[in-house]
């Protein structure tokens, strides 16, 4: 297609205006200190921000890590495309406002598990996150 019968309102699915990453340590401490779940590819932590920070109240913000256990530069970087894009298809709809939320990979187990067994994985811990299921 060229683009030109495309409607306004339809967006790509890369863009989300919502999320926004998590870039300062602080924030990763924070989030740290907080609930969280563990599953086989990956570690999840939320933290509500309190109404006093000065970010966007409305946001929903990830961050991404991978220590060295998880492997080399590409090992580490392979597992966080794969933590990425499980954020970006799910944070928008299944994500709260106001919320960080950071990802944290595992050895060996966040490069090399089927990406729908992480996906399920990530929705079962935001669920358990935010009270629905145990």
């Amino acid at each position: 297609m060229d683009g030109k019968n495309a409607a306004h309102k339809e967006r790509s699915p890369a863009v989300s205006l919502r999320l926004q990453t998590l870039t300062k340590r602080a924030d990763f401490q924070r989030a740290s200190r907080t609930a969280h779940v563990a599953k086989p590819g990956f570690v999840l932590q939320m933290r509500k921000r309190p109404d006093t920070e000065l970010v966007d109240t409305d946001a929903i913000r990830i961050g991404f890590t991978c220590s060295k256990k998880v492997g080399n530069a590409v090992a580490r970087n392979r597992a966080k495309r794969r933590l990425r894009e499980i954020a970006r298809l799910a944070l928008p709809e299944h994500g709260l406002h106001g919320h960080d939320y950071v990802l944290i990979g595992r050895k060996s187990t966040t490069a090399t598990l089927p990406f729908t067994k992480l996906q399920s994985d990530f929705l079962h811990a935001l669920g358990i996150l935010h009270g629905k299921k145990k």
